[in-house]
């Protein structure tokens, strides 16, 4: 077993060098550079016309969710325990240094995220039911050309395993072990629950999938930031400080400091942008999938919701995690605390036992949020390899994995979910870059519709 865990470091480790980071960079650069940042210009636009047009029920066009449940049902995707134990393993392991990088890759995932929506939607096919289905299978396919079928096929099949990496596994682990260690409810019923309550709601299809996750979204992101901000508002003094550390070691290697070995620049780098990609998946490939169901008139107006997913994740979200522990007390991020543990103790500094209570609600409804999110993408795989019947069947093995990774320690599980993430991203982020033709078109189109430059 141990021969078997220096293995899978080894692979993540390699998966996520220089290629990878360097893919993600050209990804998200490349768009931004060619659209002159329009997620950093049209910000005010993005959110205009996405946030506030939550209660907007008048999407025009082809669809099965309406588009903010298609967001709701992306962001339980994404909005996971990475954003809470994943944050803090980047910290606890690449030190302050690590959110920066965790910011780049936000900054310009929001427009890598643009693209594989755009893209999705554009290239999305409809079945005999009715149900839309899209994503990196189709458009490589459909894009490409036949030619690159294999590839479409090889993307769907790692998501396939992606899926059973980062919805059933990391997400049931992190939840089993708040709730052990706080309320010292074994693990294997956790994973039980978790197990029952996912298949309720994900047997129902696409549109209660996208009706769940409408409701409960909203609620457990701000319940989460709500809590978060108590705790820097009660030491916003500190507030300056924080950011001096996250700068100044963004760019210059973190000494040893209690619990905390040191780290290189390099290693700051790859955890910061470890965590951000897998926290809000862009370029991964995964959530376009969802979007590809929305109701929606124009590819790039569902895109502007990939600006907005991100945002949410990543900006406000991860980096609440991230101040919040950085903030709580100045040698707690280096106490040798990892995973959710240190996230726990940050809360409970202000809150006490509340504070438990309070990542152990968020861990909970992060975790189950993303097992039913998440199984739009696994289905949408399913379905393109092995047809229509497949799905009932491979719905089963969605429902197993919990039961293994809640037995597993936290560093293994989280090296699986670095695996998972890093195979994706290749063969997505290539296809991106080979159809920024198309989708410069569509975009052009759609600023001119819409009065931007």
């Amino acid at each position: 077993m141990e021969t078997l865990f220096h293995f899978f470091n080894f692979l993540a480790g390699l998966l996520w060098d220089w290629p990878m980071m360097l893919l993600i960079f050209m990804c998200g650069f490349l768009f931004s550079i060619k659209t002159k940042f329009f997620q950093v210009r049209h910000l005010g636009y993005v959110l205009k016309n996405t946030l506030f047009k939550i209660f907007d029920k008048s999407s025009r066009g082809e669809g099965v969710m309406t588009p903010f449940q298609a967001v709701s049902t992306a962001l339980a995707g994404t909005v996971g325990n990475g954003n809470i134990a994943g944050v803090a393993t980047a910290i606890a392991i690449g030190g302050p240094g690590a959110v920066f990088w965790m910011w780049v890759v936000a900054i310009l995932g929001m427009m890598t995220k643009m693209v594989e929506v755009s893209l999705a939607v554009n290239y999305r096919v409809k079945d005999k039911h009715g149900n839309f289905y899209g994503g990196p299978m189709y458009y490589i396919e459909k894009g490409l050309g036949e030619k690159w079928k294999p590839l479409a096929k090889f993307f769907a099949a790692m998501m396939i395993l992606g899926a059973l990496g980062t919805a059933v596994w990391v997400q049931p682990a992190t939840m089993a072990s708040a709730m052990k260690n706080i309320f010292n409810v074994p693990p294997l019923i956790t994973a039980s629950v978790s197990v029952v309550l996912t298949a309720l709601v994900v047997i129902g299809g696409f549109k209660r999938i996208g009706q769940f996750c409408e409701k409960l979204v909203p609620f457990m992101c701000i319940f989460y930031i709500v809590g978060s901000l108590g705790i820097i508002f009660v030491n916003i003094e500190r507030l300056p400080e924080i950011f001096s550390l996250i700068f100044k070691f963004a760019f210059h290697p973190m000494p040893a400091v209690g619990g905390f070995a040191g780290s290189s620049v390099l290693l700051s780098m790859k955890r910061g942008m470890a965590r951000g990609m897998f926290s809000n998946e862009a370029g991964m490939g995964s959530a376009p999938m969802v979007h590809a169901t929305a109701i929606t008139d124009h590819p790039i107006r569902q895109g502007l919701y990939g600006v907005f997913e991100v945002f949410v994740d990543t900006i406000i979200i991860c980096s609440m995690t991230a101040i919040v522990i950085l903030i709580a007390a100045p040698d707690l991020w280096h106490s040798g605390l990892n995973g959710v543990d240190l996230t726990l103790a940050a809360f409970e500094t202000l809150y006490g036992r509340l504070g438990s209570a309070i990542v152990a609600i968020s861990v909970m409804l992060f975790a189950y949020s993303t097992m039913v999110g998440y199984s739009i993408e696994y289905i949408t795989s399913v379905e393109y390899l092995f047809g229509e019947k497949a799905i009932k069947p491979f719905l089963w093995i969605y429902l197993i994995p919990p039961f293994i990774a809640v037995t597993q320690p936290v560093e293994f599980v989280w090296t699986i979910v670095d695996i998972s993430t890093g195979i994706e991203g290749f063969p997505n982020m290539i296809a991106l870059l080979l159809l920024n033709g198309v989708f410069i078109k569509l975009y052009r189109d759609f600023c001119m519709k819409e009065g931007l430059k």
